[in-house]
């Protein structure tokens, strides 16, 4: 296959689906990544891996921690879902070359040969009886054969949905395994209970491992707790920064004390250029994930965790893309992400009523993720995200008016951003947010602007 039909045989492949799995038309299990992988040589056995699960974050914290291995000198795989703009960002490497940091996406070449020896081998299977394997557990499968090949380190391997039956829980031990936070998503697999989402987070714990957890509630705690225990894991509960202590919208300065293995440590002054308060956390959790690679014989510096996390960037997550006015860019999808996406603008643009661009799935808690921003709202431009679970513009239109808000319905993301624009004075601001499926064309409309 070349490229294009590479990308036409991966769409074909049905879109994930919560009610598929819930009616049972859906398998959800690792039988077919597991024959998959086993028919491919087992590939994941090759390589060693850092592992995050969680609800919100652990894209940030996956790119925190990779930049910071990167900055050690590392060949690193970063494996992430979903993509904004290429298919190709879902699997990409990243080195260092003299002082300087290189990162790359899987080249479309490379993508069309390693799909097409999976096709072959999935059809193979089809053959045989063995259920097709899903889209994500296809490109899990590509990704790993190309790490291989790339003779990669190390690879931090973000979860797709939970983790316990997750496609990227078919590896063996990981180095390090990463949960961040856990909150209420996608209840109709994961369970409608924090300690219940815990559990299948837990999954990726495996025996005789070691994680570092996001700090939370104590019945998620223990859940963790008992998890770790059944497998004679070794826990570290993560600390996280007091507070912010500069700000601007260039970035965050943050003070931090750590104690991985009960070794107290100060540090003072660190810097991201991510915004939002929510990310001094996520690079918290990424610095102390490094510090638990160290203690396990990793070569990595205080330095090289100081300019990893200064150097990382990560698209779409509370991302300034224009300033006059500032137009920000959220992927926020669900209650969690809506709260402290709130918080954010309260931090960074204080009293003042945002134009909001939204769009949401109808299987998410839209009305509670609503509720939490509506009161900071002046006006809705909403849209319909491109997925056959997508509410529509009208609906979350009329959902926003019923409950006092003003809301006008777009026929595409482009054209709402446009009319917040028109409406919008330079000392206004816009916000974009609701789902991750459009946040690529909207960071490519401002990069054409």
């Amino acid at each position: 296959m070349n490229y294009q039909e590479t990308m036409d045989y991966i769409n074909s492949i049905p879109f994930f689906s919560p009610t598929s799995i819930v009616n049972g038309t859906e398998p959800y299990n690792l039988v077919s990544i597991t024959e998959l992988l086993h028919c491919l040589g087992d590939p994941q056995d090759k390589l060693k891996f850092v592992h995050i699960a969680g609800t919100n974050g652990k894209g940030s914290t996956s790119s925190f921690l990779n930049t910071i291995l990167e900055r050690s000198g590392y060949k690193v795989g970063l494996y992430t879902s979903p993509y904004l703009v290429r298919y190709t960002e879902r699997v990409r490497i990243g080195w260092k070359e003299g002082d300087t940091l290189h990162e790359e996406e899987i080249a479309e070449d490379d993508l069309a040969r390693f799909a097409t020896i999976v096709h072959d081998t999935a059809e193979a299977m089809k053959t045989d009886g063995i259920q097709y394997p899903s889209q994500f557990e296809i490109t899990t499968a590509i990704a790993f054969l190309y790490y291989v090949e790339q003779k990669c380190d190390i690879v931090v391997l973000e979860v797709g949905l939970g983790g316990r039956l997750d496609a990227t829980n078919v590896i063996r031990v990981p180095e390090l395994a990463v949960i961040t936070t856990i909150s209420l998503d996608h209840t109709m697999i994961l369970g409608d209970t924090l300690p219940e989402i815990a559990r299948e987070k837990a999954g990726i714990i495996k025996h005789g491992g070691s994680v570092i957890v996001y700090p939370a509630e104590d019945d998620v705690i223990d859940v963790f707790k008992q998890v770790a225990d059944e497998n004679n894991a070794e826990l570290e509960i993560a600390s996280l920064p007091n507070d912010v202590k500069e700000k601007n919208l260039d970035g965050q300065t943050f003070d931090l004390v750590t104690s991985v293995h009960d070794n107290k440590l100060h540090w003072e002054d660190l810097h991201i250029g991510l915004l939002g308060r929510y990310q001094i956390n996520n690079a918290a959790m990424a610095l102390q994930a490094a510090l638990m690679l160290r203690d396990k014989g990793w070569n990595i510096s205080n330095d090289a965790i100081r300019r990893g996390l200064s150097d990382t960037q990560w698209a779409g997550r509370f991302e300034l893309l224009h300033r006059d006015p500032p137009v920000i860019v959220d992927g926020s999808h669900n209650e969690e992400g809506t709260i402290v996406l709130r918080m954010s603008l309260e931090q960074y643009f204080p009293g003042q009523k945002i134009y909001f661009v939204a769009g949401v799935l109808s299987d998410k808690s839209y009305d509670v993720m609503m509720d939490h921003v509506i009161p900071a709202a002046k006006k809705f431009f909403t849209v319909t995200p491109d997925s056959p679970r997508a509410l529509s513009a009208e609906d979350l239109a009329s959902f926003l008016t019923d409950r006092g808000a003003d809301a006008v319905p777009c026929d595409s993301i482009e054209s709402a951003v446009k009319a917040a624009l028109a409406e919008a004075s330079d000392t206004d601001v816009i916000c974009v947010f609701g789902s991750l499926y459009y946040v690529g064309p909207v960071r490519e409309m401002f990069k054409n602007m």
